[in-house]
């Protein structure tokens, strides 16, 4: 069976919302497995993510992460996306590995918010300026195309060279004040301890949390937790993984029962907004089940270019 080589080329024929409803159709298949696996030199990480679908195959993506690259003028993560073919396990594609991270990392974000954000929202903040900064503006900005954006970052000039890049967006100053001003919050930062707390937050906004990724990991405080409605990817990737989830759940501040929903409850209607005054939260915890479903996404995308 031939196989494809997908380079970044491809993202021409891309298209956020088409990604969403690709990953609803992935989510009416039987549920994934998942299997990951870490090797370790130092400060360098070898992880590799596996997941199989029946009905939509097979994916193992592969990172590097290097942290001392950066200082050698090199790209701090690499890796590698193998896509298999669900009938014969042939190898049916080699995706780049940047082009499927960010499509997934924040398409997925974007489903959180097209089932529960405001349809109406007209203000939305990204707290962070790095990369999956970049990839968020991009796909909000599909979603709510009428939207203004405002944008922090703790280096400023970080800020301000992102707004200055985008048309709509203003760097702000103040994370409070911006908070506040936000109908939608979409944090993607590396940090330890809570940047965003629950006091700031006022009822109809919805909060998506996409940089904390290990167990050490947290972006909002308790307060926030308490005050949202809580609603993750995937439970199987964000319960006892991650620490926006597993330090409130093991230290008694919220339950299992507490987590509404994840994708794969959007047919049955509990991924969802109540109210209009609701506050909902979401957790992007990733998963290399949606690194199957976008490749899926990216190879038939790339397939019909022609047709």
């Amino acid at each position: 069976m031939t196989f494809e080589i997908i380079g970044g080329d491809a993202e021409a024929h891309l298209d956020w919302l088409a990604l969403l409803d690709a990953f609803r159709e992935g989510h009416r298949l039987p549920k994934a497995e998942i299997g990951d696996t870490f090797l370790y030199r130092g400060k360098d990480t070898l992880l590799s993510r596996a997941a199989w679908i029946d009905g939509a195959g097979s994916l193992v993506k592969t990172a590097n992460v290097f942290p001392g690259n950066p200082a050698k003028g090199l790209a701090m993560i690499n890796g590698a996306v193998n896509l298999y073919d669900d009938e014969a396990g042939s190898l049916a594609a080699l995706l780049d590995f940047h082009l499927v991270t960010k499509w997934k990392t924040a398409g997925d974000s974007l489903l959180g918010a097209a089932q529960l954000a405001r349809k109406d929202s007209e203000v939305i903040l990204i707290v962070g300026a790095g990369t999956v900064g970049q990839s968020l503006r991009q796909a909000y900005g599909a979603l709510f195309p009428k939207a203004r954006f405002l944008i922090w970052n703790r280096t400023p000039e970080k800020a301000e060279a992102f707004a200055a890049g985008h048309p709509d967006t203003t760097a702000a100053p103040n994370l409070e004040s911006a908070v506040k001003e936000a109908d939608i919050i979409t944090s993607a930062t590396m940090s330890k301890e809570p940047l965003l707390h629950g006091d700031w937050l006022r009822p109809g906004q919805h909060v998506d949390l996409i940089g904390a990724y290990r167990p050490d990991m947290r972006e909002v405080d308790d307060a926030a937790l308490r005050r949202a409605t809580i609603h993750v990817d995937s439970r199987a990737t964000t319960i006892g993984h991650i620490g926006e989830i597993q330090i409130p759940l093991a230290d008694g501040t919220i339950t299992e029962g507490d987590i509404r929903s994840d994708f794969y409850d959007i047919d049955r209607g509990a991924m969802s907004r109540r109210s209009d005054a609701e506050i909902t939260l979401f957790k992007n915890g990733g998963g290399a089940h949606l690194d199957l479903m976008t490749s899926r996404y990216i190879l038939s995308a790339w397939q019909a270019r022609e047709g």
